[in-house]
């Protein structure tokens, strides 16, 4: 009976100089050696190779799941890299449902390419192949292996996107650079900066600190105060103030919205009409700026976080600029966290693929009965079964009234993409690129360790080609512990229906929650596959589109009462 147990099959499909397609099916068969066919003993028991030439597997059916990425590999003898593509197409047992199919090709392509045991050549690829077939994945049944060179060459060196550049951007930064220079003061807005802190954080010396910042304020990007610090250059007007002036009754904002980055205030700014920007800044402790203004018939009020990060210093100054925000505009009732965002992606299934330029709301799963919208993760452990063990924080608003309204809004792209292009007009003339970066920058590259990377093709809609942004609703995750690239990001993503990663904001929430708002919502512009604070080229118009997503929910909302 042994006999005729389920083995897994190999066998060649089809062979050219430069292409070879394999077979690698599971089938209840008798097979004896010979010259045409290997059975495999020991512990590959199970396993046959066939030998044969041409092979046609029957299947008439498209496959279920298809996956196709690019490996450069090297010659050991000359060192010389030759580009090979590599496609896997799945055929599943009929019991795996139509939305099982893509999970499980994800989970296998997954495993294939796990930096612990990557298949350093050829044989080694097929191998590890037939081995999740024959150990794990039993409810496979067929895996067609297409491998293709198509040419020689290194790859190109923007390929490594975010697999090496794991540095801070702070460290590491021997070489100075007028753009270094005012993405510390922009990061640090609206907190001045010294020419010391320059020194301090850029390891820069005085004299190319100074001729950098001279050069920055003739272009009017930057501003020197009275008392020798400088600022970021504001764009709109602003008015320096001592304590916030006191609004009546009908200027007061009912929405308030909270920014990291400077290129998202600059967004977030461009949807509102009728501004007037206050900034409080002071040598001891954190600066303030609120930009007021309306969007439809509603009261907004933005501001700036002064940094990111999860120094001590950084969490608690989020958190005391949200408090102070809150404590200065009491008719505040919704809170909108709008920003850049590292997205998920999904190599095999269209439907669960978020891309750069994409617009991630956080909605609570449809399948989970926890319904928070944003989950922060303190700590992840390894456990006995392979998997993770997780310490989260997680957080829900008392009301789902902004969830709702983006839930209804993302069926359609017409009113947010018509803010995008409103958007690109108010800020034609404002530094940085807010136009859509070329498609061809949206590289999705995996880790495979050791440096090396392979770069996966991203899954195409069905019967599609021509491809707008897309606003997905799911929870938004954050945490230094597995915001990062590689197994801990994918595996705490699918624990927590995530579809996007952001720069850790979960102090900001603590002050929300804090202070009994009971409607918040974050909305990311994907501007990178980590947490958005990588994808530099990609950031004005990931904030951009985030901050249309934002004024199509707000203009949705009900008038105010007041």
């Amino acid at each position: 009976m042994a006999d005729l147990e389920e083995k897994v099959i190999m066998t060649p499909k089809s062979k050219t100089p430069t292409s070879t397609i394999l077979i690698v099916e599971r089938k209840v068969i008798e097979a004896e050696p010979s010259d045409k066919i290997h059975v495999a003993g020991g512990d590959h028991t199970g396993i046959i190779i066939n030998k044969e030439k041409v092979y046609e597997n029957g299947v008439t059916e498209p496959c279920h799941a298809q996956l196709e990425f690019c490996v450069y590999l090297v010659s050991a003898v000359t060192g010389s890299h030759t580009r090979e593509a590599r496609a896997l197409r799945f055929w599943f047992k009929p019991e795996v449902t139509q939305n099982e199919c893509p999970h499980e090709a994800q989970a296998f392509f997954r495993e294939l390419v796990s930096p612990q045991d990557f298949p350093k050549d050829y044989v080694g690829f097929i191998k590890k192949i037939i081995k999740l077939m024959q150990n794990k994945y039993h409810q496979l049944k067929l895996l067609e292996v297409e491998l293709r060179q198509e040419g020689s060459g290194p790859p190109p060196p923007e390929a490594n996107g975010d697999i090496t550049t794991f540095i801070e951007d702070t460290v590491n930064q021997t070489f100075i650079s007028e753009q270094k220079v005012l993405d510390m003061i922009e990061n640090a807005y609206p907190n001045p900066l010294s020419v010391e802190d320059f020194v301090t954080a850029g390891k820069w010396s005085k004299t190319e600190v100074k001729d950098a910042l001279e050069s920055l304020e003739e272009k009017g990007l930057t501003r020197l105060m009275s008392d020798g610090v400088y600022v970021r250059q504001h764009s709109i007007d602003t008015q320096v103030v001592k304590q916030m002036p006191t609004l009546c009754s009908s200027r007061q904002p009912t929405i308030a919205v909270v920014t990291a980055l400077y290129c998202e205030k600059q967004a977030v700014d461009a949807m509102m009409d009728n501004q007037e920007t206050y900034v409080r800044y002071t040598t001891v402790g954190e600066s303030n700026v609120y930009t007021l203004g309306t969007i439809g018939s509603h009261r907004v009020v933005t501001t700036k976080l002064p940094s990111v990060g999860r120094t001590r210093e950084a969490m608690t100054a989020a958190g005391n600029t949200t408090t102070r925000l809150l404590g200065i505009f009491q008719k505040v009732d919704y809170v909108f966290l709008v920003g850049v965002g590292g997205g998920v992606p999904h190599y095999t299934d269209y439907s669960k693929h978020v891309r750069l330029g994409d617009v991630v709301v956080s909605t609570p799963a449809s399948d989970l009965p926890d319904k928070y919208v944003y989950i922060f993760c303190e700590k992840a452990e390894r456990n006995d079964k392979g998997g993770f063990d997780y310490e989260v924080k997680p957080y829900k608003p008392a009301d789902y009234l902004l969830q709702d309204i983006a839930l209804r809004l993302a069926s359609t792209s017409a009113s947010w993409s018509t803010y995008v292009n409103e958007g690109l007009d108010r800020l034609r003339g404002v530094p940085g690129r807010w136009e859509p970066p070329e498609q061809a920058t949206d590289r999705l590259c995996v880790d495979v360790g050791g440096g090396a990377f392979i770069e996966v093709s991203h899954p195409a809609p069905q019967g599609e080609t021509i491809r707008s942004a897309r606003v997905h609703c799911a929870p938004v995750a954050g945490g230094r512990a597995v915001a990062s690239a590689g197994e801990a990001r994918a595996a705490f993503a699918a624990h927590a229906r995530a579809l996007a990663y952001d720069c850790e904001l979960d102090a900001v929430l603590d002050s929300v929650v804090g202070n009994c708002k009971d409607c918040f919502i974050s909305i990311r512009g994907i501007s990178d596959y980590r947490d958005g604070t990588r994808g530099k080229d990609w950031q004005p118009h990931a904030a951009l589109a985030a901050a249309a997503v934002m004024k199509a929910i707000i203009t949705a909302m009900a008038p105010p009462t007041d």
